[in-house]
């Protein structure tokens, strides 16, 4: 396939804000290159980041650190080549100074070796898997979303405190389904009843279905985003199921799918970093601006969108005039990863460039009409990834 067949006319308009003009004088610029799956049954979630960027970017009146920000923007269809095109493009032809989303981990894994041997600052806003956590951590790749295990690790813990007897594991069947239900069975200290990993974008979930009816589970752990989850959900309540056996998410159910789910989404518990109903003071602002401006509430990919923009501020007014620099640059992401104001309270980069973080745990409920997410308990606080201690950076 040649690039010219993802239509970057289309996809990658760059957008220049603010006219960069101060008495006369050019400001320097910022180009970032965004990419992200923004199509097909999960394309809402690289939708988000990208509005989450967006926003924050037009909060800072279209510039970073005092300097004005274009935006490029590619669609990479959940497929790794593609990833991996769009990166090249952005490499030698648009020559970005950092890149920004990355998409899902096994288009972020295609990626890797391009953005390790550019050095370039990537700043993953959707994946932090596993094998980039330790040993293969890498001085220029920052996930500002979650590592993969983490927000199954905390509903992991959480579920200890449940009673449940038997959980039934289900995730699609890529790296970070695996990472997460690998996460999960490092916290849980019950019995599995069965770990199933279904195809990535797979829409019928009979067969699994059938096979937790079979299995005797008291209660189903199930990590599907988008289109995924929503199907699952709705199969499950079809069959019957929802009813007699706990569900327990990550990424399942949150201001993405409840707007298709409704009524379905009540009861189902997830863990995640945030949610909109998170109360914290910059939280408050940035669910306000979103839905002002955008007509919905943000997801945790919005506000993960949201962080990037705000670190990428505070670092380019710590690197000045030195942004096209790379070394320099990545040393101010990491820097400015202690300083920033996350929507999310508390966070820091860990030695491994992983997010240090509280997970919570979140229940759909209805509230009037709508449904919502509401906070039931903090799951882990600043919890560290497994990883790190085998990452060679400091």
């Amino acid at each position: 396939m040649k690039f010219s067949d993802i239509s970057p006319i289309r996809s990658a308009l760059g957008l220049a804000l603010g006219l960069g003009l101060l008495a006369g004088v050019a400001h320097a610029e910022v180009k970032i290159g965004f990419s992200g799956v923004t199509s097909g049954p999960v394309g809402i979630l690289g939708q988000e980041q990208y509005d989450g960027f967006m926003l924050g970017l037009e909060l800072l009146q279209g510039k970073l650190g005092g300097q004005t920000a274009t935006v490029l923007k590619e669609d990479d269809q959940l497929r790794p080549e593609i990833g991996n095109q769009i990166v090249r493009k952005y490499l030698d032809r648009d020559r970005v100074d950092v890149l920004v989303g990355l998409g899902f981990t096994n288009v972020l894994m295609a990626e890797m070796p391009l953005i390790a041997e550019s050095g370039i600052p990537a700043i993953a806003t959707n994946a932090g898997p596993a094998a980039l956590a330790g040993a293969g951590c890498k001085a220029n790749l920052f996930t500002l979303s979650w590592q993969s295990d983490g927000p199954s690790e905390a509903m992991g813990s959480y579920l200890n405190g449940r009673g449940h007897k038997k959980v039934f594991l289900l995730a699609p069947n890529y790296q970070a389904g695996r990472d997460m239900l690998s996460g999960f069975k490092r916290f849980f200290k019950g019995d599995i009843a069965e770990e199933v990993y279904s195809p990535l974008n797979q829409p019928d979930y009979s067969g699994e279905i059938a096979q937790i009816q079979a299995s005797g589970a008291d209660a189903v752990f199930f990590f599907y985003s988008g289109g995924m989850g929503i199907n699952f959900i709705r199969q499950m309540q079809q069959a019957g199921l929802a009813s007699k056996i706990a569900m327990y998410s990550v990424f399942t159910v949150d201001a993405t799918t409840i707007p298709a789910l409704r009524d379905q989404a009540v009861g189902v518990m997830s863990s995640a970093l945030w949610d909109a109903s998170l109360d914290n003071p910059a939280s408050r602002r940035f669910v306000s601006a979103f839905e002002s401006k955008y007509k919905r509430t943000p997801s945790l990919y919005a506000a993960a969108g949201f962080d990037a923009a705000n670190l990428l501020d505070t670092a380019v007014k710590n690197v000045g005039a030195k942004v096209s620099d790379r070394k320099a640059m990545n040393a101010a992401i990491k820097a400015a990863s202690q300083k920033f104001t996350s929507v999310r309270g508390t966070f820091a980069l860990n030695n491994n460039n992983m997010p240090i973080q509280s997970y919570y745990i979140f229940q759909g409920v209805k509230n009037g009409e709508r449904v919502e997410m509401k906070q039931m308990a903090t799951a882990m606080t600043a919890h560290k990834d497994n990883y790190s201690k085998d990452c060679p950076l400091k």
